[in-house]
């Protein structure tokens, strides 16, 4: 389970330290894709090979499906972690992602996101009373 939030730099080569608490749960390969709001998911393999099951059993006859499929998988990069923990961001998902120098981190339970350091302040400020109203509606009692 991936959980916290991390501040690492993007290198001019494009490589980003992953965060130390992650390295392990990733060290045999993971996989980088696009994700909602112009993030980036991380995915370990085992988690990504779960994902796609899923994603075989929708309909290829609905056209949402086959959208969400197509840009979901061409975006898609399987990386290896160098010894020293970074991986390298292809320069298509760096853009995709608005990614330069400063980047956040997170953990996000089966994922991790990567996020451009302004567009996560942004999207963090905006959801802050969005999370305080919900907290009862998705967790009763809590």
């Amino acid at each position: 389970m991936f959980f916290g939030t991390y501040t690492p730099r993007l290198d001019d080569k494009g490589r980003l330290f992953l965060p130390a608490k992650f390295r392990d749960e990733l060290a045999e390969g993971l996989v980088v894709t696009r994700g909602q709001e112009r993030c980036l998911y991380v995915w370990s393999m085992e988690e990504f090979g779960k994902l796609t099951e899923r994603l075989r059993e929708a309909p290829v006859t609905n056209k949402a499906t086959r959208d969400y499929v197509r840009m979901f998988f061409a975006g898609a990069s399987d990386e290896t972690p160098d010894k020293q923990g970074r991986i390298t961001l292809p320069p298509m998902l760096r853009e995709y992602a608005s990614l330069t120098k400063d980047c956040i981190v997170i953990g996000a339970m089966n994922r991790i996101e990567i996020w451009d350091s302004a567009a996560w302040q942004s999207y963090s400020d905006q959801q802050e009373q969005a999370f305080a109203d919900l907290s009862d509606e998705v967790f009763p009692g809590i």
